[in-house]
């Protein structure tokens, strides 16, 4: 699609109008300003997050008749959390078990009348033919009876769906549910999480990849937690990137036992200044930003004044300035007023 700079646009709807052009006043605009990284680093914001968290959800459908914990309490491997009503269930299994019964009692039934067949056989008062059905007829009831038995095991398996377990040990994170809501296969009823396996996720531009190395050993602090000193670990960082925000995940384990660490906190890790090739962050002015539903962009004009819209990740707010983790590099113009670049884009 052909793309014309908004003054040109301008110009020819003059025109075809038979009015005389008035230019458009230009865009004002401004590089993107950079900051060398100090001796200190450049810090990325992050998060708290569980290594190991669990939606658990019902495999069977009914009212839910029990609620045995709350957001925030501790539960065992194995604790039943949410009693679902089994009485559909448990009369199936009742049912089962007494066609079992009938089938074995046919069963001994027909192995008694073969036994006499053979003996009425061997003295030959029965032909062959009786004989055969006769054992025909004993291994008929067997079969019935394995598989009466083998629906039985599944009316008794299918009857312990009705008691939602707990996965691990672990704290429960959240309640989706209420007494007697009406439980439905695959859908949550509470989180679990398990807050003895913690870590720390934060997005980290890919300019700065190559320079963390294979192994890299990195810095955090967690400002909620003021008096806890923390230690540089090793740091995992994930082989791919993503391709709305060109950031990769990078992810600190936390070690066990640190009091007051819960999943969603604020954290930032701490990259050293060497693992930029560049050593430099990017930031806009504030007024720059557009946000337009879940989007957040900036307007980036060319050298032509075609001003577009680019979509940015954003860091943290220093006065009238932002840090720009993604989307925009050195040297890039972009629109001052976001507004005034919207409504002539």
């Amino acid at each position: 699609m052909l793309k014309i700079p908004v003054t040109a646009l301008a110009a020819l709807v003059c025109v075809l109008a038979g009015t005389p052009a008035v230019a458009a006043p230009a865009l004002a605009t401004v590089a993107v300003q950079t900051q060398v990284a100090g001796a200190e680093g450049v810090s990325f914001d992050a998060v708290v997050e569980a290594v190991r968290q669990t939606a658990v959800s019902a495999q069977v459908a009914g009212a839910i008749v029990a609620l045995n914990v709350k957001a925030g309490d501790a539960v065992k491997a194995g604790q039943a959390l949410v009693r679902i009503d089994a009485r559909v269930a448990s009369d199936g299994v009742v049912a089962s078990s007494a066609q079992v019964e009938a089938a074995r009692a046919a069963m001994n039934v027909t192995a008694k009348d073969y036994e006499r067949q053979k003996q009425l056989f061997q003295k030959q008062y029965i032909s062959q033919s009786a004989l055969d059905r006769a054992q025909a007829q004993w291994e008929a009831t067997q079969a019935q009876l394995r598989a009466l038995q083998a629906q039985a095991g599944v009316a008794k398996t299918q009857s312990g769906f009705f008691v939602v377990t707990a996965p691990y040990a672990g704290v429960v994170s959240e309640v989706s549910v209420a007494l007697g809501d009406m439980a439905m296969p695959g859908r949550p009823l509470l989180s679990v999480y398990d807050p003895a396996a913690l870590r720390i996720s934060a997005a980290v531009p890919q300019s700065l990849l190559a320079g963390l190395g294979g192994k890299p050993v990195l810095q955090f602090e967690i400002p909620g937690l003021p008096d806890q000193e923390f230690k540089p670990v090793p740091a995992q960082v994930l082989p791919t990137v993503d391709a709305s925000t060109h950031t990769a995940q990078v992810r600190l384990p936390l070690a066990e036992g640190i009091k007051g660490v819960v999943p969603g906190m604020f954290a930032r890790i701490r990259l050293p200044a060497a693992a930029s090739e560049q050593g430099f962050r990017l930031f806009v002015p504030v007024s720059a930003v557009q946000r337009r539903a879940e989007m957040t962009g900036v307007y980036v004009v060319d050298g032509k004044g075609l001003a577009l819209l680019r979509q940015v990740r954003l860091g943290r707010v220093q006065g009238s300035l932002v840090e720009v983790l993604s989307g925009v590099q050195k040297g890039d113009q972009v629109a001052v007023d976001a507004q005034a670049a919207a409504k002539g884009h």
